[in-house]
Order: C-alpha cells, then sequence, then structure tokens
C-alpha cells in the first residue's frame, strides 16, 4: 500500500481509509504548546501507519532539546486512542532526519507566524 497525502491529510498515511480523515483531525488538536499551533500545521508529523495492531506515528520536534516532547507525545497517544479501534497500540517514533524546517509548516501557520 503507497502512502496517501491528500488536501485532508497533509502527510503520509498508510492504513484504512475510512480512518484517515479521523486520524488528521486528531493529530490536529494536538498543539505545541510553545507556539500555539498544532503538530500537523507545524509540519511536525512526518508519517502514520495505522494497521490491526495499532499506530505507528513518525514525527520530529522543532529542536532537539524540546522541552515539551513528552506532553506532544502522550497528547498523540491519547488522541489516537480515541479514533482507532481498541486494543490497538500507539508507538511514537521521533526522528531528526530529515530535520524540521520552517518550510515544513503549513500556509496557515505561516501566516500566523508572521
Amino acid at each position: 500500500m503507497t502512502p496517501d497525502t491528500s488536501p485532508s491529510c497533509p502527510f503520509p498515511y498508510q492504513g484504512p481509509p475510512d480512518l484517515q480523515q479521523a486520524v488528521a483531525a486528531a493529530l490536529q488538536l494536538v498543539i505545541d504548546p510553545e507556539l500555539a499551533l498544532s503538530i500537523v500545521d507545524l509540519g511536525l508529523v512526518y508519517g502514520v501507519e495505522v494497521s490491526a495492531e495499532g499506530a505507528r506515528v513518525r514525527m520530529t520536534m522543532t529542536s532537539a532539546a524540546c522541552p515539551v516532547t513528552d506532553l506532544i507525545t502522550d497528547e498523540v497517544e491519547a488522541e489516537l486512542e480515541r479514533v482507532l479501534p481498541a486494543g490497538g497500540r500507539t508507538e511514537v517514533e521521533l526522528v531528526w532526519e530529515p530535520a524540521w524546517t520552517p518550510e515544513r509548516m503549513s500556509e496557515r501557520a505561516r501566516r500566523f507566524m508572521g
């Protein structure tokens, strides 16, 4: 299955098509408290894979020294738990390659940041 990136899902997604919008909406609710923007708008989500076993989220932070990493990853797990079938496990994998840059931000985030 090839990853899908559509306007309603701005990151690569692999999994059941009927869960794609729910997963994207759930991750949109996770806010980076330092920047007051969602992790989706910031471009921190590099990809999501959903299977019968659960979900795997590849994401990054704006810097390796981010003091709210644990808070954000815990919120990712909690939000996905609300929309995915019961019994699945969510794994958040922090990656540093490719490095995050402001170019990954959505147009909405760029306007917000000025």
